[in-house]
């Protein structure tokens, strides 16, 4: 196959790739507490022809000698972005927003069985049944995983509650019938010191990779810290921190860039059609 063709066709793949990624960023402009990913790109191998053996032919040469042909180009990373989105007003008591960088909420849910531990953005909470104590009713998420405190536990509330406050000191107050106060406990956070470590598993959730496989101990990459009246605002929600106009801009971009791949391959094809055509 033609030099040309094997640079083009990897690198369509590849940018084939940046758009499954931006439209996913476009598909998600809306979902509450989404972080776009980015994609960017590096070099594959190259090879050195020194096509010229005369050096006084180069002789006033301002690029260096001979030819760099390439193989294309690759993602070299594609990053989860992880400022903040802005905050949307919702007035709901269960509704909770996260106001720093690389802050996610403490997630238990079920894996083969077993609980697991996951982060989100996403705090619009409801109550659930809570298996464990019929007294008492569970934060969860829309998809009914629990929500956890800062000492790892689920967070309960008493049934015959009548509202929910959040304090300054991140404690969530919970106001009964007969106007008793009772101390929920403070929302869980994970300041996350390794952000591009997380993987994303869907529902809006993330997890941490096999960080003993990575050479890596916990403290190294998670801070667990309790929710304060600076981190967390209560009766909002994080919007997705996607920018549509800059998607669109990439969008087009990437189409660009693929076009003119394509182009080469027909140009390269029309060649070998005249080098296969020409009679002595």
């Amino acid at each position: 196959m033609n030099t040309s063709m094997i640079a083009a066709s990897v690198s369509m793949g590849q940018i084939q790739r940046k758009l499954d990624t931006i439209s996913h960023n476009i598909a998600n402009t809306n979902t509450t507490g989404y972080k776009r990913r980015e994609s960017t790109f590096s070099d594959l191998l190259h090879q050195q022809v020194n096509n010229q053996s005369r050096a006084e032919m180069e002789v006033g040469r301002l690029t260096p000698n001979g030819l760099r042909v390439g193989t294309g180009a690759k993602i070299a990373q594609t990053a989860v972005r992880t400022e903040a989105g802005a905050l949307l007003e919702t007035e709901r008591e269960l509704d909770f927003a996260l106001t720093e960088k690389n802050h996610f909420f403490r997630i238990q849910t079920m894996e083969n069985g077993a609980p697991v531990e996951r982060l989100t953005r996403d705090g619009a909470f409801y109550l659930s049944e809570d298996p464990d104590n019929a007294q008492a009713l569970a934060l969860v998420t829309s998809n009914g995983d629990f929500v956890l405190n800062a000492a790892g536990n689920r967070i309960n509330l008493p049934r015959n509650f009548q509202t929910i406050s959040l304090s300054g000191e991140g404690q969530l107050l919970v106001t009964l019938q007969d106007g008793t106060v009772q101390n929920a406990g403070q929302l869980g956070l994970t300041n996350v010191l390794k952000p591009q470590l997380l993987d994303a598993v869907g529902d809006n959730m993330y997890r941490f990779p096999d960080l003993q496989a990575l050479g890596l101990a916990a403290n190294d990459v998670r801070e667990d810290v309790a929710g304060n009246g600076q981190m967390v605002s209560q009766g909002f929600l994080e919007g997705s921190n996607v920018d549509l106009s800059k998607e669109m801009n990439d969008l087009i971009e990437a189409q660009r860039h693929y076009q003119f791949n394509a182009r080469s391959i027909s140009m390269a094809d029309e060649m070998s059609g005249l080098v296969n055509g020409l009679r002595r």
